[in-house]
């Protein structure tokens, strides 16, 4: 696929290759952008805030409503798209279209609903007569750089709000899954984005990803990625508003009272959807000793039916990792810790960028696999005597994006919620579960700002003070 520069869809000479994580076979190529590219890409996003700023609120929700329309009509191939480049299950695939469909038609509402206060100035001495009320304004040019393993939902999370808020944007998609992106580009301006509201350039996070950031014409950068890349485009950033969306390796706790049935499917959903490459993905399964043995059984026995395989064939439950290179790290991971005195329980093989659905027991707080983003298949019990434990041990990293805890003690619950250091407490489910409208942000290392549509827009909007002096 040609990329979209400047108004037009554009091809350059070098090119990188879209493969496809199953059987390494090149699906495509898409072009890889240079620093004449880049600077183009800021003349065409300045020419795009000024048009699309002066637009109105009804007819920024026309064009997404509008969008989202067409992605219904196109969601078989969007799901097709996402399977191929990225490796999710075709069903998983669907899923995420159906929810991105669900980003923009909440972006599209939230167009209409951009809107000031009345300040109240005559509350201090001397203000009689004045008359002060807020306007929200766009930022003008959001740079907006999306990871692989969402690559349309995360795309719309950006874009969505940033075109509602009445932004141009410049994306810039992961170069593993660029397709799906491309084609939601395509979508936008067959619906009626101005042409150049968005720009969306392919190509090196090193060279595209840093050369975006730095610029001063960027006002506001929203990222979605690793902890390092996140700390890295904040150092080079300067003076512009920033959303982080970093990653974890999530807790969920197990208290004695919990459900084992809900525990397992929990699990089960939580740590293996898109074979674990989700930043809330229950990545450590904190249980209390007396529970041990029977989570141990209950998740066992559903994690071993888990088909692993071709992500487009019939009754495959998990695809593969996106780079064979992440799933000889995964597999690493796991031996370092049986080497160090885990015990594994399943899984643990490699076969290709397939790695197999893996629980390892017994795994303590100084192992990798309890301390870093696995972004993998696999998941860690930890064990611990009390609740206190089970929050400090849950607390015990530097990440905090979501937590979940199964007890059915509301008193529990409520410590639990108020104790956790996350940004999301799932209370009777795995740290893995976020609806589009709800505000979703880490603490800790794990990021800064929050996406979720209504509070996106307040992020890619910025506030006007005006004091209307009467005598």
């Amino acid at each position: 696929m040609k990329f979209y520069l400047n108004g037009s869809w554009q091809d350059r000479d070098e090119k990188i290759e879209v493969i496809n994580p199953f059987d390494s076979s090149v699906l495509d190529t898409v072009p890889s952008a240079s620093a004449s590219d880049i600077e183009l890409a800021f003349q065409s996003a300045e020419i795009g805030r000024k048009a699309i700023g002066s637009t109105s609120g009804y007819q920024r929700y026309q064009i997404l409503r509008a969008a989202a329309d067409l992605m219904r009509q196109q969601e078989s191939d969007l799901a097709r798209t996402i399977s191929q480049e990225e490796g999710k299950t075709l069903r998983e695939a669907t899923a995420e279209v159906q929810r991105s469909i669900t980003t923009m038609e909440l972006s599209s509402e939230e167009a209409k609903r951009i809107s000031g206060e009345v300040l109240p100035l005559d509350g201090d001495k001397g203000n009689q007569g004045r008359l002060g009320f807020t306007l929200r304004v766009p930022c003008g040019v959001v740079v907006a750089i999306t990871p692989f393993n969402f690559p349309l939902n995360l795309v719309c999370h950006k874009v969505g709000p940033a075109i509602a808020a009445g932004n141009s944007v410049i994306l810039k998609p992961a170069s593993d899954t660029p397709l799906v992106a491309l084609k939601l580009v395509e979508i936008l301006l067959q619906a009626g984005l101005h042409a150049h509201a968005i720009n969306c350039i392919t190509g090196s996070g090193s060279k595209v990803g840093t050369a975006l950031c730095s610029d001063p014409r960027v006002r506001k950068i929203s990222f979605t990625g690793s902890k390092p890349v996140g700390e890295q485009i904040c150092k080079i950033a300067g003076i512009k508003r920033v959303t982080m969306e970093l990653g974890s390796n999530c807790p969920l706790v197990v208290l004695p009272d919990a459900n084992m049935e809900k525990v397992a499917k929990a699990t089960l959903r939580s740590g293996f959807a898109n074979a674990g490459q989700v930043c809330i993905s229950a990545q450590r399964l904190v249980v209390v000793d007396e529970v041990h043995e029977q989570v141990i059984d209950s998740i066992r026995s559903k994690v071993s039916k888990i088909v692993s395989g071709d992500p487009l064939a019939n009754g495959v439950t998990m695809g593969p990792m996106v780079r064979e290179t992440d799933a000889v790290r995964v597999q690493g991971v796991i031996q370092s810790a049986v080497e160090q005195g885990a015990k594994l329980i399943c899984g643990g093989q490699r076969n290709g960028a397939i790695v197999e659905p893996t629980i390892v027991d017994g795994a303590t707080s100084d192992m990798s696999i309890c301390r870093d983003e696995l972004f993998g298949p696999a998941v860690a019990v930890m064990r611990v005597r009390t609740i206190d434990e089970a929050i400090q041990v849950a607390n015990d990293t530097e990440f905090g994006l979501s937590a979940g805890v199964f007890t059915e003690n509301i008193d529990n619950a409520m410590r639990f919620a108020k104790e956790i250091q996350s940004g999301n407490i799932q209370i009777n489910w795995g740290p893995m579960w976020r609806t589009d409208g709800m505000p979703y942000g880490g603490l800790k290392n794990s990021g800064l700002g929050k996406e979720g549509p209504r509070y996106a827009v307040e992020e890619m909007t910025e506030t006007k003070a005006v004091v209307i002096h009467s005598y």
